[in-house]
């Protein structure tokens, strides 16, 4: 069974971004010098599933912040990719999962946006959540899923707090255990 792993960072009100998709809120944390478990996460992740604002977002980071991986992106729109690994598509959450499976990839960093994270929900293919909450409160903004979808309960698995006062959340759907 693929794993498609929901790993993002939330302000303390639940937003993933603000009003006009900026995250410099996140700065502080980024240079913080500690990294919460990032890389330990990323070997731990085969391939990349992006939304079309979240890609042109990645693309303002300078380097590409996902190398190494397969990068699926999500869109209608004809859009330059600067790399054989960046794919694009316009394919259902359900058909990217088995075209996944197809080549032999297993666990997939659902980055976001909103809505992709909302359209993998409602299709019952988020197998884990990893929530990094920021003390901030933004007020407005992103939220973390887009549209409302089914009630799900999800299973607990861990808590890690970090000096900064950022507290990661691990849950996993238990559809998936």
């Amino acid at each position: 069974m693929i794993e498609v792993v929901y790993y993002f960072a939330a302000s303390l009100d639940g937003y993933i971004a603000t009003p006009d998709g900026g995250v410099a809120w996140l700065a502080p944390f980024e240079n913080s010098g500690e990294d919460y478990g990032y890389s330990e996460f990323y070997a731990s992740v085969d391939s990349v599933l992006l939304g079309r604002r979240t890609y042109e977002q990645s693309l303002t980071f300078g380097a590409w912040p996902y190398p190494g991986k397969p990068c699926w992106i999500f869109t209608r729109r004809d859009l330059e990719v600067p790399g054989p690994d960046l794919i694009l598509t316009d394919a259902s959450p359900d058909q990217v999962v088995a075209e996944l499976g197809l080549r032999g990839l297993v666990r997939a960093w659902l980055v976001g946006g909103s809505e992709l994270a909302a359209s993998f929900r409602r299709a019952g293919a988020i197998s884990e959540y990893i929530v990094s909450l920021v003390p901030v409160i933004l007020g407005a903004g992103i939220p973390m899923l887009a549209s409302p979808g089914p009630s799900e309960r999800l299973r607990f698995v861990e808590s890690r707090e970090y000096p900064s006062g950022l507290v990661q959340l691990r849950y996993r759907a238990p559809h998936f255990d």
